[in-house]
């Protein structure tokens, strides 16, 4: 909902109003009208302004087209399902919550980044729902926290996001968490030489560099991609392929998107063994549509988070949504909405400041008591009980950084039709900013 600034009228009570007065009075009424469709001046809404509201409006940022598409299911019935939770228990501080929704795309699509997030932020929102590429957030996290909305990306593991903005926050774990588990998980495996195919992207040559200075410390010797990368446009890999080929790896990590498909097809035409491939959270994916019978069985690949219980992802399915056969951050989707409904809750508004000051204290940074659904935690508050979310992804509460203090890393095993089964998952905490 868009919120008119209010003038002060008080000087129209006096009889002897000077033309100069008037004057200003009138330039004041317009510049309130007109920012009430602005973006850039959207300091007049409730949201960014710090002013009481009621009504909370749910910004989303989604990538339903470009490399990141295949993500934009899960998250889309997250999104659907946590508004219905919280509508159906009452919704926030009275209201049911209404929600504004957007394309980012990825971030070859820097324009459409950019024209998405305003396009969100001229409804003046009281928090925003992604973006979940790093790429694309820091495409854009600067236009919304620097009008003092909060921003949660469910999928933004970048190292170097820690402690960005005192407005950003993650359900998912940085890198350095998933890169020293991938790491270990190699050496452990009994890898001695490791080829890397990894693109030019913040989120992919980060991811990189944690795991070879892990792997690398345990042993393993980089012999391609330690400084190589592909741009995320390629669509060509035979001579990536056939390098790695050369290279005589006993295995290859993927680091990529939706590049991911054309690549292990030109690494199997080049002869790599695809049976003994890692992959991580950007493209652990089903492939048993594209990709021959068992090309992949035995590979193996890590997503940050626990594997989602059987109960939500039917939950995730009654909404309608296709999921397309992955439910990667459908949980921290979730979880990243229920946590910013539940700050608006405690804190008494729905607007942006209020929101972003409850954050850490309802994902259990004071101690509180435990409660697992927004209903659950709702009714707590309101006997005046601090509390702390414990949603499906488990992390724990967010630290000084805005990122979770501690947060699984699940490994799954590919079968013989080429989708990723969940193994097990390894936890850890996450280090400090």
């Amino acid at each position: 909902m868009i919120q008119m600034k209010k003038i002060n009228m008080k000087g129209m009570r006096k009889l002897s109003i000077t033309a100069t007065a008037m004057v200003a009075a009138a330039v004041m009424a317009l510049a309130g009208c007109g920012s009430s469709n602005s973006s850039s001046s959207s300091s007049s809404s409730a949201s960014t302004s710090g002013t009481k509201t009621s009504k909370f409006v749910l910004g989303g940022l989604w990538p339903e087209t470009g490399s990141l598409a295949y993500l934009a299911p899960p998250e889309l019935a997250a999104e659907k399902l946590a508004v219905k939770d919280i509508n159906d228990a009452g919704g926030v501080l009275g209201n049911k919550i209404t929600t504004v929704d957007a394309d980012t795309s990825d971030a070859d699509h820097a324009d459409q980044n950019t024209s998405a997030a305003q396009s969100v932020l001229s409804k003046n929102p009281s928090f925003i729902i992604g973006p979940a590429s790093s790429s694309v957030v820091k495409n854009t996290y600067k236009s919304i926290t620097s009008q003092n909305i909060p921003m949660l990306s469910m999928g933004a593991t970048s190292a170097s996001f820690s402690g960005l903005s005192d407005y950003f926050f993650r359900t998912v774990a940085p890198d350095t968490v998933q890169g020293a588990v991938m790491g270990n998980l190699i050496a452990q495996d009994g890898v001695q030489k490791l080829a890397i195919a990894v693109f030019n992207d913040e989120y992919g040559t980060g991811l990189r560099d944690t795991i070879v200075k892990t792997a690398s410390a345990a042993g393993v010797d980089i012999i391609y991609g330690e400084k190589d990368t592909f741009d995320p446009t390629e669509t060509n890999f035979s001579s990536i392929a056939t390098a790695i080929k050369a290279s005589n790896p006993d295995a290859t990590l993927v680091i990529a998107f939706d590049q991911t498909k054309p690549l292990l097809k030109a690494l199997a035409s080049a002869g790599v063994n695809t049976k003994k491939l890692y992959f991580v959270d950007g493209n652990t994916s089903d492939y048993s549509s594209e990709l021959d019978a068992g090309l992949l069985e035995g590979s193996k690949g890590t997503i940050p988070g626990i594997n989602p219980s059987d109960d939500f992802v039917k939950r995730l399915e009654s909404t309608g949504v296709d999921l397309k056969n992955t439910t990667t951050y459908g949980a921290e989707t979730y979880d990243g909405i229920i946590l910013a409904a539940l700050a608006a809750q405690k804190g008494g508004s729905a607007d942006g400041k209020t929101i972003q000051a409850n954050m850490a204290a309802v994902s259990g940074s004071t101690k509180g008591e435990k409660c697992d659904s927004y209903k659950a935690c709702v009714a707590l508050l309101k006997d005046g009980k601090e509390i702390q979310y414990k949603g499906q992804t488990s992390i724990g509460a967010f630290n000084d950084a805005h990122d979770p203090s501690s947060a699984s890393i699940g490994v799954y095993k590919y079968d013989a039709d080429n989708k990723p089964v969940f193994d097990h998952s390894q936890e850890g905490s996450v280090p400090k900013a």
